[in-house]
């Protein structure tokens, strides 16, 4: 039972479907084929505007092109503390910038304040010595499992427009965000004010394949650049685009997120309702993040059940991690099987029981 990630599971029939049947025949390369030409129109009817897109296989490759775009060598992106693009991508999106930093700012549930962004970038020297803020990254869904409400996102958005930054979203788990708030990709994107989408599709059913969607035309200038030259304009690109036609084909990528999304909520309740347990921020996407007594975390991995501990410093003030506690993440992929979930509510149930009858 792996809930290490939604990484760990491999591509959807619907999506190995797509790509075999492209996989026949000769076609143009490096992006001149026909279906590479029907996916990027079909992300403009997704996006309800004309929109730029640029195919690549990784989420660090989507994020530090799309800030390279954004923010000069002498600039800053300002992004959560806790963010993918701070934490786990290697100083990839600083490389792609040549030079230009990441700042990161506290905020509970790993979710940035539109008034505290405000005041940081308020306080910062305006002299030539100081980086000056060219950009403003969010991940939806955020490290820690949660949401930015629509609202949010637009107060961001006019933070942006008001002190001249490029608004980045770091969409690697966008649809599970997506079908969790009901709304439609326009208006959890540039309705909002976002600029520019890494838009994810590898975590929810695709081999290797997410794209940059481009709503501020002056920063799609030169990114076919940048992607060639960081190796991100495949030859047989057709591959990579039919992965997205069989990703969107019959509302699948709806699907997979729903049926993620619900087995988390099913694992969430079913974790919150046990003794001693409870979720450290709540369970808004397909992430569920519990505080365990650690007599459960040690029963359920002697079951061999895979996961992750977690950090605390997202957590809100009232709230501690005990010394016989520890924090760590599920995440629930759209091949995970009911009776996976509850597998680990029973492990965890038995483990409580045993506890307390000691």
């Amino acid at each position: 039972m792996n809930f290490a990630s939604d990484n760990i599971v491999g591509a959807s029939a619907p999506v190995l479907e797509a790509l075999a049947r492209a996989n026949g025949g000769a076609m143009a390369a490096y992006g001149g084929d026909e279906i590479t030409k029907r996916v990027k129109a079909r992300f403009s009817e997704i996006f309800e505007r004309d929109v730029s897109v640029f195919f690549v296989t990784t989420g660090t490759a989507a994020n530090a092109l799309a800030l390279a775009s954004a923010v000069p060598p002498w600039g800053l992106c300002v992004c959560h503390r806790e963010s993918h693009i701070i934490d786990d991508e290697c100083g990839a999106p600083e490389f792609f910038m040549h030079g230009a930093k990441l700042a990161g700012l506290p905020g509970v549930a790993a979710k940035l304040d539109a008034q505290a962004v405000a005041a940081y970038l308020q306080g910062l020297p305006k002299a030539v010595k100081q980086m000056p803020p060219k950009a403003l990254s969010i991940s939806q869904a955020t490290e820690c499992g949660t949401l930015y409400r629509l609202d949010e996102i637009a107060a961001l958005g006019r933070v942006c427009r008001e002190h001249g930054l490029s608004f980045h979203m770091d969409g690697a788990r966008f649809t599970n965000a997506l079908v969790s708030l009901g709304c439609t990709p326009a208006e959890m994107t540039w309705k909002q004010g976002v600029d520019i989408l890494s838009f994810g599709a590898t975590k929810n059913g695709c081999l290797m394949a997410e794209a940059i969607v481009v709503f501020d035309s002056a920063l799609a200038e030169g990114l076919d650049y940048r992607c060639k030259r960081a190796g991100q304009i495949v030859s047989k690109g057709r591959l990579i685009a039919a992965q997205f036609e069989g990703y969107f084909a019959g509302d699948h990528w709806y699907a997979n997120a729903r049926h993620a999304n619900g087995l988390a909520q099913r694992l969430a309740a079913g974790l919150a309702a046990l003794p001693g347990i409870r979720l450290a921020w709540p369970t808004e996407a397909n992430e569920v993040f519990p505080i365990l007594p650690k007599a459960v975390d040690q029963a359920l991995r002697a079951a061999g059940v895979l996961y992750h501990p977690w950090t605390d410093l997202s957590l809100p003030a009232t709230e501690r991690v005990g010394a016989d506690e520890t924090l760590v993440r599920f995440v629930v992929s759209f091949a995970t099987e009911e009776a996976q979930v509850d597998k680990v509510l029973d492990i965890a149930k038995s483990a409580l029981g045993r506890q307390a009858a000691e």
